[in-house]
């Protein structure tokens, strides 16, 4: 996951000016390790969301329905993960973790935090959806022979999961730009390539401005998606009624 020395790099610096220049060619000459890390950033965005959606769904559910002695461990998690910095979390783990027995790649520290972060703030998420539902409709489920389990399904989160999605869109994008932290225990995503690329030029602008570039287009996607997911649900569920 290193990178590899280059031997002559370009530096867009002008001697005795003090002044620094773009250089575009700079873009072309790295663009194979850019593209490299936005890939690997992607995959990891995927892979921490998919972990923190199941999480915060599992652990969202069990704060609304579960027991009390359940709820209070559940709750200190939540708190513990949401009051403290992602980073610090991924130093416990990467860093900490062999000297209490704990051994894990980069990778896995890394997507294994951000699920962990990211499911703290989903459970929340799931929990306020699912208590929005009126407990009337709940009562009136079961009267008519539902169990708990087809009334969570049928009843509670159709209704739960439009009130949902717009915060959900705002958490992943969150958890997407929260990837940049893990270039810090050295995973090659695009943050990683970017400062690796600054080091070896002494280049700035190229770099962040590819770098701010990656980042936005992937939130625009992002928000697009959701919206278009919003409407979507929304047409749906205006269909049913």
């Amino acid at each position: 996951g290193g990178r590899k020395p280059r031997g002559t790099a370009p530096v867009p610096w002008h001697a005795g000016t003090g002044a620094m220049s773009f250089d575009p060619h700079l873009l072309v000459q790295y663009g194979p390790e850019l593209l490299s890390g936005l890939g690997l950033t992607i995959e990891i965005w995927i892979a921490g969301s998919a972990i923190s959606i199941v999480v915060g769904a599992i652990l969202g559910t069990l704060l609304t329905f579960g027991p009390r002695r359940v709820r209070v461990a559940i709750r200190c998690y939540v708190e513990l993960f949401r009051g403290t910095p992602l980073l610090v979390q991924l130093f416990l783990l990467y860093y900490g973790g062999p000297q209490i027995g704990i051994t894990m790649s980069a990778m896995a520290a890394g997507l294994l935090g951000l699920g962990l972060y990211g499911g703290a703030y989903f459970a929340e998420l799931f929990r306020a959806g699912l208590t929005s539902v009126p407990a009337g409709q709940i009562q009136a489920a079961r009267a008519f022979g539902y169990s708990t389990k087809h009334t969570l399904v049928h009843v509670v989160m159709p209704q739960a999961l439009v009130l949902m999605v717009p915060p959900s869109i705002n958490l992943l994008i969150i958890i997407l730009k929260d990837t940049a932290i893990l270039s810090i225990i050295t995973i090659p995503e695009l943050t990683f390539q970017v400062t690796g690329m600054t080091l070896e030029t002494f280049a700035f602008i190229e770099p962040y401005l590819a770098l701010a570039l990656g980042y936005w287009l992937l939130v625009e996607l992002t928000a697009w998606l959701g919206h278009a997911a919003e409407r979507r649900l929304s047409r749906h569920m205006t269909g049913l009624a």
